[in-house]
């Protein structure tokens, strides 16, 4: 008889990590059970905004794979199948039927927990109330644009203004609502420094996106028929007839804490380089639940990105099946969109390189999309970050409008690299004037940020 493999959650960790492992493995060596406590496995979460917007016709163009095609590959995968409980000592897990039967004892071999994160929501007044929208399963996707087709108020408020509160804004603008984004930080996208949030908040507000900062929302209001009417922030009330949240996420490691299962800073689970469990050789994790290595400031961060959940998967299913794989770490790259209005970022932000202890220089520069002369040219403003004595590169932030955000892999791959940025002036970047003046816009930060070294470094 051969081992068990036990996968908790059947989205991208999940079932990478059990189709990598069946690749390897046959049935008769590899018995593959996934539990999934949804009605979905390998679906793109990523996409629901833009289903959401109408750039996605249907839902299931986000659906990788179907549960019957996952089966049909040799892989015992249950839906809205809940595992309540970890057994360490006995190597098993408990879990609950569909049918909210009787709960019944499972072995492992090896166990995968891929639970993913959890949106944040705030224990406010009137969160729950209806017409409040988190946005994480297509089952959330669903329930919102049922709201928006039947509810008759066009005024939509986003909560928070990361990567999912700024793309839910662009869906809502494109469904015909007034939209306004209320965050606590001063400017949009936390994930950039404030002057380059600045930027894209400018931009939003061109296209008619209320932006309001330094705010705490306090409750939600809602009306005689129980449905949300506002958000209630210390200061204002600001009229709904939706409310998206987009404050963020938490790893969804209640489960893996219980059972005694190591945590780091941020809650996630940590790991190995071969996405292991620390203190665990059977037991693997990876994807939104688990803590990955910044190789550029050496610190644990929680990175929910679809990416690296999947990269966990094959890693972990290639070590299930008998190989070795790793994952040695991230650089921070991210892009997003907001109507025509394109940001990415990669590498550290000012306060991240103080709080690791980086000597550091910036810059920031303008330049356009194409050569100038060129048809549709349009501007692009990057910020770029080196240590001041070596002149290693740190980060980089981009924001313009089409051909900008994919420009941000040039970065993360000179971040990966360990390049400096005399370095990277000498990088042989593709040019014709469709696609970039002749001195690329990185390159133009990267020739900055040498000059910048050199007088304070």
């Amino acid at each position: 008889m051969g081992e068990r493999v036990v996968v908790v959650g059947a989205d991208a960790t999940g079932m990478s990590a059990a189709s990598q492992a069946r690749r390897m493995k046959d049935a008769s060596a590899l018995e593959i059970v996934v539990f999934e406590r949804g009605g979905f496995a390998s679906f793109s979460a990523c996409g629901i905004p833009y289903w959401v917007g109408g750039r996605v016709r249907e839902r299931e163009a986000l659906i990788a794979r179907t549960p019957e095609q996952h089966r049909a590959r040799g892989i015992d995968l249950r839906m809205q199948t809940e595992v309540t409980a970890i057994d360490l000592d006995d190597s098993r897990v408990r879990v609950r039927p569909p049918d909210a039967g009787a709960e019944t004892w499972v072995a492992y071999d090896h166990l995968v927990i891929a639970t993913g994160a959890r949106p944040i929501r705030p224990p406010l007044p009137g969160m729950d109330a209806a017409g409040v929208h988190g946005v994480q399963t297509l089952d959330d996707g669903r329930e919102l644009l049922e709201t928006l087709e039947w509810v008759t108020g066009r005024r939509a408020v986003v909560v928070g203004a990361g990567y999912i509160g700024v793309e839910m804004a662009e869906a809502l603008v494109r469904r015909g609502f007034d939209v306004t984004v209320v965050d606590r930080g001063a400017e949009p996208m936390s994930t950039l420094d404030p002057d380059m949030g600045a930027v894209v908040r400018k931009a939003m507000c061109g296209m008619g996106i209320e932006i309001v900062g330094n705010t705490e929302v306090s409750a939600i209001r809602t009306g005689p028929d129980g449905r949300v009417a506002a958000v209630v922030t210390d200061t204002m009330e600001y009229p709904a007839d939706v409310v998206v949240l987009g404050i963020g996420v938490r790893p969804e490691t209640r489960l893996a804490e219980a059972a005694g299962l190591p945590l780091g800073e941020h809650a996630g689970l940590c790991t190995d380089l071969a996405m292991r469990v620390r203190g665990y050789e059977n037991i693997w994790a990876g994807g939104d639940c688990v803590e990955v290595l910044d190789l550029v400031s050496g610190r644990l961060r929680h990175m929910p990105l679809g990416t690296h959940a999947n990269k966990h998967g094959q890693v972990i299913g290639t070590g299930i099946g008998g190989g070795y794989a790793s994952f040695p770490g991230v650089v921070g790259t991210a892009v997003s969109k907001v109507c025509d209005l394109e940001v990415g970022r990669t590498g550290v932000r000012e306060k991240d390189a103080r709080a690791a202890g980086l000597q550091y220089v910036t810059v920031t520069i303008e330049s356009t999309s194409r050569s100038s002369y060129y048809p549709g040219a349009t501007p692009i403003t990057v910020k770029m970050l080196a240590e001041r004595h070596s002149g290693r590169l740190l980060g980089v932030q981009i924001v313009g409008r089409e051909g900008a955000g994919k420009r941000i892999d040039v970065a993360a791959v000179a971040l990966t690299a360990g390049m400096t940025v005399e370095q990277m002036t000498a990088l042989d970047l593709g040019y014709a004037p469709p696609f970039s003046p002749v001195w690329d816009p990185v390159l133009v930060a990267a020739r900055k940020a040498v000059t910048a070294v050199r007088l304070r470094g």
